[in-house]
């Protein structure tokens, strides 16, 4: 096992500054050349100090542009018609696809890997969708399935 320093937050393993134990081929062959993460000596944990702060500034003007975008999606409701057969089932289903070609008709660029769906959208309703903008900030969209 190597003792790593993260230099970016890792869903499977920590945040960003943590000293953290993972096997040498998965340090030295993925994180340390990706610069994910660097080698926890005592000068690299001096220097992480420095460095953390840096990052702090600007992971808060992340988040601030985030929230920004959050409160404007917040206010955006749309509508996404579809085809109903007998007893209002849809042909096919809503897709997050389908949410960000809505999206983008309302003037919000959003990529589809960031809409929250668990699974597929398969009947007419309102529904709350998260749009994950930032790691600490998801944002909820309302989304009517209507008859077309």
């Amino acid at each position: 096992m190597m003792k790593v320093i993260l230099r970016q937050t890792i869903e499977s393993l920590g945040e960003i500054g943590h000293v953290v134990s993972v096997k040498d081929g998965y340090a030295r062959n993925y994180l340390i050349p990706r610069k994910y993460a660097y080698l926890a000596t005592a000068g690299n944990i001096l220097s992480l100090h420095e460095e953390k702060k840096q990052i702090d500034k600007v992971l808060a003007k992340e988040i601030q542009a985030a929230q920004k975008i959050a409160a404007e999606l917040e206010k955006v409701k749309i509508q996404i018609p579809v085809q109903v057969g007998e007893e209002d089932k849809l042909f096919g289903s809503v897709t997050s696809q389908m949410i960000v070609d809505a999206l983008t008709e309302k003037g919000q660029t959003i990529d589809k890997r960031k809409v929250e769906l668990a699974e597929p959208i398969k009947a007419l309703g309102v529904y709350s969708v998260g749009v994950k903008l930032h790691s600490a900030v998801t944002a909820k969209v309302e989304v009517w399935v209507v008859r077309e």
